[in-house]
């Protein structure tokens, strides 16, 4: 259990309960930028702590292919700051220009994962010139993993993150509820 200055610490990200989250697309932060803003979601594949994570080798592999549709996309291709794996590989993050909202990038989404689910190719960038890693690849599980993802976002969409929820006593000591 956190210190109650511990719990002040805690980034936006941490205070999210991943008890509770279901694979779906969520604002993570919105940053400013001037008048600019650049919006971070999550996009969570997987169940957090309760199915297995996505395997390295196929997380590198949606990180080429996806980052390469997504850069490549009309629409979203000047948008499109970021493309990268969580750390705890349930999912990637995606930095856009603007402050679109999820439903927003659903179809974005949808495409770009049916996309990986489909593609019958070369990976792109995945040799020793153009990856820091071009062995650690499995394009199968990554199509396996990607079809997976987009049953679950076409069946059952969820954009709003569970929050841990609080608890505060009367001295204002912080519990988490969770």
């Amino acid at each position: 259990m956190p210190t109650n200055n511990e719990d002040k610490k805690l980034i936006p990200s941490f205070q999210v309960d991943h008890t509770k989250i279901v694979p779906g697309i969520y604002e993570s932060r919105l940053d400013t930028l001037g008048d600019q803003f650049a919006t971070t979601f999550d996009i969570r594949m997987k169940y957090p702590n309760t199915e297995p994570a996505i395997h390295p080798n196929a997380m590198h592999t949606i990180e080429h292919v996806v980052a390469t549709f997504l850069r490549s996309d009309e629409e979203w291709k000047d948008k499109v700051i970021y493309w990268g794996p969580m750390g705890c590989l349930t999912g990637c993050y995606l930095i856009v220009k603007g402050h679109p909202t999820p439903q927003e990038i659903y179809p974005l989404m949808v495409r770009a994962f049916e996309h990986m689910a489909e593609y019958d190719d070369v990976v792109p960038g995945a040799s020793p010139v153009n990856c820091g890693n071009y062995i650690l690849h499995d394009l199968q599980i990554a199509k396996y993993e990607a079809n997976q993802f987009v049953k679950r976002l076409k069946e059952a969409p969820s954009f709003e993150y569970p929050k841990a929820e609080r608890i505060i006593t009367e001295k204002g000591k912080v519990f988490f509820d969770s």
